[in-house]
């Protein structure tokens, strides 16, 4: 069995992150980003513990002035109950000056270094200015510290639904750290969409901004091939995205109401020695040699259950980008000759070594994706094609996903699915490389209607 993960070499920042409070531990990585949040008018930071008073300061004070406002808003229509704003304080700590006070749930100011947290026990929010906002800010745009705090605020709401740290440790099985964190999550998300509809008094996030925050979030997810029943798991980039994506369509409601049992985790711990070795992912060729075929037999066994006769796809090589039917990106697939064209020497590689080789998987799985809707008799051209294309792209990442024996998915496949997805529009083109899915946030989201749906919910009739 193939597996594969993930691997950021090509985020440059790094800043370690221990989330004490709410036991979230993982790296802070990102890029610079052009996206800025539109703030309005910004709120005066004084009300802050330790403030310096600066823009990272205002920033933080923004949000979670707003974030109260939307709860203010949400939790009497989702709870029946009256909000109760944040009780103990929000703490910034200059972790760079020996001299800082810490804030609750820390003995030291340096304890909060690289964190955002939320400390349940005094009921307060804190932030580390020096470390960890400006690298968020300065990575992923003022839209990620929003997303973040956000989140923070979504754990004293859970601790409002009466889910305490003394209740998770009673309940390992009810209330798994996974499951909590997704909850934060998708809190996050329904703030987040209240925002764009308009709603904030000072925050306006823009769907391009957005795309640039969401990889802040990716950055949160568990180590590759940490293992969904880990105590301490908080799951994997595409779940993580999942929850956010949810709150922001489904409301706090859908949110507050997520289960164990009715919530699906894509998280999984690595099964082969030799692949957790190798850091998972395929060499290049290997990876072709190994996913054509594989893609071939999918498709052609999706085809002939319609009634359709399947002609297997030419995959042909080349040596740039291909142009038989425009600008589909590294992989494209050729109406005429009913071929796919590869790009074997120049963007496809780069993104394979970037990003991990489910990145190969995701852009050449939509283009067999878009051949079945030729074989069907479906449109290849528009927006219709290029969603369904995609969609057809996370129905086969279900079927490998699932698997027990043969070429499959493993840890970080789904998070290499996710950023590619996020930054690159190649696997939403259509067949002429003019109708595309956008925003990220939405390929996104069609790829996951795939994943959970299947081929069913990519409009083949």
């Amino acid at each position: 069995m193939r597996h594969a993960s993930a691997r950021l070499v090509l985020l440059v920042a790094v800043v370690s992150t221990a989330l004490v409070a709410s036991g979230c531990t993982h790296p802070v990585t990102g890029r610079p980003v052009a996206g800025k949040v539109v703030t309005k008018d910004g709120v005066d930071p004084s009300f802050i513990k330790g403030t310096d008073g600066g823009d990272i300061d205002r920033l933080g004070a923004t949000a979670v002035t707003d974030i109260d406002e939307f709860w203010e808003q949400a939790y009497p229509a989702t709870f029946g109950e009256k909000w109760r704003p944040i009780e103990g304080g929000i703490y910034s700590v200059d972790t760079s000056d020996p001299a800082a006070k810490p804030p609750p749930c820390t003995e030291k100011a340096s304890d909060v270094e690289g964190n955002a947290f939320y400390c349940p026990s005094a009921d307060a929010i804190a932030w580390d200015r020096a470390a960890l906002l400006p690298v968020l800010r300065d990575g992923y745009g003022d839209a990620a510290v929003v997303i973040v705090l956000a989140h923070e605020v979504g754990h004293a709401v859970q601790r409002r639904m009466g889910i305490t740290p003394e209740v998770e440790r009673k309940n390992p099985d009810k209330y798994p750290t996974i499951l909590t964190e997704a909850m934060a999550d998708c809190f996050a998300g329904s703030f987040v969409k209240w925002v764009n509809d308009g709603k904030s008094e000072h925050l306006d996030i823009g769907t391009d901004t957005l795309d640039a925050a969401l990889g802040a979030l990716v950055s949160f997810r568990d180590p590759v091939g940490t293992s969904p029943d880990d105590r301490s798991a908080h799951g994997n980039a595409f779940d993580r995205v999942s929850a956010f994506q949810d709150g922001y369509q489904e409301g706090t409601r859908f949110c507050s109401g997520m289960t164990v049992q009715s919530r699906k985790f894509t998280q999984q711990a690595f099964t082969n020695i030799d692949d957790r070795d190798r850091g998972g992912n395929l060499p290049f060729d290997e990876m072709l040699t190994a996913l054509t075929p594989d893609l071939d037999a999918y498709f052609k066994a999706l085809v002939t259950a319609k009634g359709k006769t399947w002609t297997s796809p030419r995959s042909t090589p080349t040596q740039e980008e291909p142009d038989c039917a425009g600008d589909q990106g590294p992989v494209a697939f050729c109406p005429e000759d009913k071929t796919v064209e590869i790009d074997v020497a120049e963007e496809l590689p780069k993104l394979h070594a970037r990003i991990g080789d489910y990145a190969t998987g995701i852009l050449l799985a939509s283009r067999y994706g878009m051949a079945a809707r030729a074989a069907l008799g479906k449109a290849v051209d528009g927006d219709e094609a290029s969603a369904g294309a995609l969609c057809l792209a996370g129905a086969y990442t279900r079927e490998v996903l699932t698997r027990q024996q043969g070429f499959g998915l493993s840890p970080g496949d789904l998070d290499e699915a996710v950023k590619v997805l996020l930054a690159y529009d190649y696997a939403a083109r259509d067949g002429s490389g003019k109708a595309s899915v956008a925003p990220g946030f939405k390929r996104v989201d069609v790829f996951r209607s795939g994943v959970f749906v299947g081929d069913k919910a990519c409009g083949l009739g």
